[in-house]
């Protein structure tokens, strides 16, 4: 897609709040940016998706045609009602397009059927929701462990896995605790630790820091940053704020259902 204007960019950046984070001291812990490489994550091929509502046809995606590509931490920013949440639906495979083609890793995901995308979702793509869902009868590390059980991992190995995760986000002292007696902040990073459990190829983050304080907002960006820096993992977060957007190595605007604007690093 063609880069716009600085003039262009400085509108869009005009749009939204920001929250207030201290982005250079964020950057100060991180080791610097990387390339992205030249390899495809996800792809979507002139794709539309409409609804129809008592019998009125609702457009709501319109022409979406881009790529993210491996190594990129990118952005997808935009209002409330732009389309954001019916695109990450439709690139995690739960939302058909009406016309168009999406895949993952040259993966169609619509010539699937619906178990195989369940599968493919499952164990190729890590998911942050700004809403974690707990089973509450169930410890910090089991529920991390449990997708992990569905897909046939023996237990031993599974509560492994689910410990190596939360020491990634540095979370492995509550490992025993109750999902409900951590912090906001916390079970965000659980909800983290969860989505890497399957070592996914791409993480989807909606949202992640939408119901956090500035400060447990940073410790989750920070996160997501350093997985992309130095684990290299491909990061997609789809967010109406924009005080992240200079962490970001991919930036990309919507609105009324389209890209509006494009730019990496």
């Amino acid at each position: 897609m063609t880069k716009n204007s600085n003039h262009n960019k400085v509108e869009h950046l005009k749009e939204a709040p920001s929250v207030s984070i201290n982005i250079k001291a964020i950057e100060a812990k991180l080791p610097p940016k990387r390339g992205r490489s030249h390899h495809i994550a996800i792809e979507l091929q002139h794709v539309f998706k409409s609804f129809t509502v008592s019998g009125k046809h609702i457009p709501v995606l319109k022409d979406v045609d881009l790529s993210f590509y491996s190594g990129e931490f990118a952005v997808l920013y935009g209002p409330s009602g732009c389309g954001k949440s019916t695109f990450l639906h439709t690139v995690l495979g739960l939302e058909p397009p009406t016309r168009g083609k999406v895949f993952l890793r040259e993966e169609n995901l619509y010539d699937m059927t619906n178990d195989e995308r369940t599968n493919f979702r499952r164990e190729k793509i890590g998911m942050v929701f700004q809403q974690s869902n707990w089973i509450k009868s169930l410890k910090v590390w089991e529920n991390i462990a449990y997708p992990l059980y569905l897909s046939g991992m023996q237990e031993k190995e599974a509560k492994e896995r689910a410990i190596d995760t939360l020491m990634e986000v540095n979370l492995a002292k509550f490992a025993n605790n109750s999902p409900m007696e951590l912090s906001g902040g916390q079970q965000q990073r659980v909800a983290l630790a969860r989505a890497l459990s399957t070592d996914p190829w791409i993480i989807i983050a909606d949202e992640p820091t939408g119901n956090l304080d500035t400060e447990a907002g940073s410790e989750i960006i920070s996160l997501l940053c350093h997985l992309n820096r130095e684990k290299r993992r491909m990061i997609l977060m789809v967010t109406h704020d924009m005080g992240f957007l200079p962490l970001a190595t991919r930036r990309v605007a919507m609105r009324d259902g389209r890209i509006v604007f494009d730019e990496h690093d």
